[in-house]
């Protein structure tokens, strides 16, 4: 099997428009959580949500073409970018037959689709729909957009497993890359889903917080008194490259993926198991895939959504896995200060941890006021400020609705 490295990184996200200022953030803690400003949120239970700020697609892609594709689309557009020119590849001189697009989102073009509804419905009947609609809802029109943009012409695909799905799309480009399949592959996620549709439709789930007299303090992983997720917006882009190729050409390597799985919690189609058993089993694969022990891990950046169930249930499964060594890990959830990316969460916390490992700090879990009992305490999840330490590797883990569970490992080389 060949090795495959990370040369690049960019990041759109709701506590920074670029990979630096996200790093920045996440040093921080800056909560990216506030009142909703994409629409009027006054009629829903919850008025709040992490949006990214002062984004002008216009600035970065051609006022036509940004009539043409959805905001899930602009994301992804102007984060690979970043991440392309990151890497410092010279794209004229790559084999871009050998050059890929895996990219993920959850749900797609969902504002694209509630306005033509909408326009459809408060008009008198007649179809008449914008001849753009369907490409730009469809989930896999960024991968397409990504590669004709630059002319990969190498493997393209989206994947789909609701909140696991940059992860899967890393993990599916890493295999791709060990296999000798692709030298190169640009892939992470965006999704842009501060919408009427996905407030209402999280809210009627109970599955968002409503703590509207606060939005900032409002994503709480593993405080007792959590009442939901915050929903978020973003994209995060990687460049992953065979080993061999990235050091012919000079390139600066920020992290080494060296372990991924996924599995099923074949339990319900949005709780969590409560005993975590997918969660333990995903964990487990990826580090044997790694060839890693528990102990080799410094940093777990974990799913931690802030609801009452999934944190508890995804804490049990470290236990297990990593037994007495889970006391003297570093465990914490960026989205206490990005929100809930979907689709998109998995690719931004992988590069959070490659950020902490790149510069020997933990980002912290904000938002921690009152411990859970349901929590062991001798757990170090880094409340409340970000914490120094050399992170040799790390674990990102990711759980979607359905059952989906994805890990992936990464450390420094």
């Amino acid at each position: 099997m060949k090795r495959v490295v990370v040369t690049g990184l960019g990041a759109i996200t709701p506590i920074g428009n670029t990979l630096a200022a996200f790093n920045e953030g996440l040093k921080k803690g800056v909560s990216g959580a506030d009142k909703i400003t994409l629409f009027d949120a006054s009629l829903f239970k919850t008025h709040f949500a992490c949006e990214v700020k002062n984004f002008n697609p216009e600035e970065f892609i051609e006022k036509r073409e940004v009539r043409r594709i959805d905001r899930f689309t602009q994301f992804a557009l102007v984060s690979s970018d970043e991440a392309l020119q990151h890497s410092g590849l010279q794209l004229d001189q790559v084999d871009r037959t050998r050059v890929g697009v895996i990219w993920a989102s959850g749900i797609g073009g969902l504002a694209t689709l509630e306005k033509e509804v909408e326009e459809h419905v408060m008009g008198n009947g007649t179809p008449k729909h914008n001849p753009f609609l369907i490409p730009k809802m469809i989930s896999d029109i960024a991968a397409g957009m990504i590669s004709m943009k630059h002319g990969f012409m190498g493997i393209n695909y989206a994947t789909v497993s609701a909140c696991a799905s940059s992860s899967h799309a890393i993990m599916n480009a890493f295999d791709y890359i060990r296999m000798g399949r692709a030298d190169i592959i640009v892939t992470g996620g965006s999704e842009a889903t501060v919408t009427k549709t996905a407030i209402g439709g999280f809210n009627s789930m109970k599955a968002l917080s409503e703590r509207n007299d606060d939005p900032a303090t409002a994503s709480r992983p593993f405080d007792v008194d959590r009442d939901g997720f915050v929903l978020g917006e973003g994209a995060g882009a990687l460049i992953l490259e065979e080993y061999e190729h990235a050091r012919k050409r000079g390139a600066t390597i920020y992290a080494e993926v060296v372990g991924a799985a996924a599995t099923a919690d074949a339990y319900h189609i949005t709780a969590p198991h409560p005993e975590g058993h997918g969660v333990i089993n995903v964990m487990n694969l990826a580090l044997a895939d790694a060839g890693l022990r528990p102990e080799d891990i410094d940093y777990i950046n974990v799913h931690g959504t802030s609801t009452p169930l999934g944190d508890v249930a995804e804490l049990k499964a470290i236990a297990h896995v990593f037994g007495d060594y889970a006391f003297k890990l570093n465990i914490s959830s960026t989205k206490s200060m990005t929100g809930h990316l979907l689709g998109a969460a998995g690719a931004i916390e992988a590069i959070a941890s490659i950020l902490a490992m790149q510069d020997d700090y933990v980002p912290p879990t904000i938002n921690h006021f009152t411990d859970d009992p349901n929590i062991d305490p001798k757990l170090n999840l880094t409340f409340n400020e970000a914490q120094h330490r050399t992170i040799r590797a790390a674990v990102s883990n990711t759980f979607g609705f359905g059952g989906h569970n994805a890990s992936v490992v990464m450390k420094k080389i």
